[in-house]
């Protein structure tokens, strides 16, 4: 067995990834793909790293917010800020799940707290905060800091795409400024190829200097359909392959294979619930479809030797 994906079993999965990447590197091949043409997109909640009991930034947004009821204790008779003080991780994921499923009542609620728990703030106080909280964090399921949540066979894979001339993007429902500190770091992948959920920013010019500061509306919400539309926009090319874990990432993994010639989608089946946490709410669809379409399954439990870095 090649080296290239050690941390991945033999198997029809890894298979896929190995053909599919040899199918579109062989010169002179029918199947050939130049590589300003292998662009590659994943996923990041779920698919590079674990988004159980709830995603990475909701920890950090989560902080904001318990000091705002701090600071007003009224606060803390409804939600968001009512889950954050009861510890109400089970509201708080299921908001997330219950958006998979088509219901955005919760993440809606949930999404007007946290929007206004870094109003104000610079962008780069913002990113630096995100830094320390991520370098600081822990999985509290888990028990592992957060960093250290990142799937060892899926940053694998994509150094090995990388080593095969393809070019990789971040395409997340996670906030794009959230996770750019530590892209480069993770998966080596730069803050210019990092795509991701957005808020409004305001340009000031206060004390003569440019200040850019984010404010408290949502200018995009990357998931879903929004995902492909940002491809376009911020990518301008139809990816060849695509790795995802939930209903939210369909429409960019059938972007990616519903154009000409050779292309990969790849779902990650969360069913390990010894070495990492297991689900499929919020990915019932994903998972029928892939299977329909033939896509790759990547069974967290079958699939890898390793699930979280050293």
């Amino acid at each position: 067995m090649s080296s290239a994906l050690s941390l991945w079993n033999e198997g029809a999965t890894r298979s896929a990834i190995v053909d599919f990447v040899a199918q579109v590197t062989r010169e002179g091949g029918a199947d050939f793909v130049p590589p300003e043409a292998r662009i590659a997109v994943f996923d990041n909640d779920g698919t590079l790293w674990c988004e159980k009991p709830f995603p990475i930034q909701a920890g950090f947004l989560f902080a904001r917010i318990a000091e705002q009821v701090k600071a007003d204790p009224s606060l803390g008779a409804r939600q968001p800020w009512k889950a954050v003080v009861d510890g109400d991780h089970a509201w708080l994921g299921d908001a997330i799940t219950k958006h998979y499923g088509g219901d955005d009542s919760d993440l809606k609620v949930m999404a007007a707290g946290l929007l206004s728990a870094y109003a104000g703030d610079e962008v780069e106080e913002f990113a630096a905060g995100a830094e320390r909280f991520l370098r600081g964090s822990r999985n509290p399921v888990l028990d592992r800091p957060n960093l250290g949540t990142v799937y060892a066979p899926m940053r694998q894979l994509l150094q090995h795409l990388e080593d095969n001339g393809f070019t990789n993007f971040i395409v997340s429902g996670g906030g794009r400024d959230f996770m750019r500190p530590v892209t480069r770091e993770l998966y080596g992948i730069p803050p210019d190829r990092v795509v991701g959920t957005t808020v409004a920013l305001e340009y000031r010019e206060e004390d003569g200097r440019g200040r850019m500061y984010h404010t408290d509306k949502l200018e995009l919400f990357d998931d879903g359909p929004a995902k492909v539309v940002q491809i376009w926009s911020r990518i301008g090319a139809r990816p060849i392959f695509a790795a995802g874990n939930s209903n939210g990432d369909l429409p960019m993994m059938r972007f990616a294979t519903d154009g000409d010639g050779a292309s990969l989608a790849l779902l990650v089946d969360h069913d390990d619930d010894k070495r990492d946490v297991a689900y499929t709410a919020g990915a019932e669809k994903a998972l029928e479809q892939a299977r329909a379409r033939g896509w790759a399954v990547a069974s967290v439990r079958d699939d890898w030797k390793q699930v979280f870095i050293d």
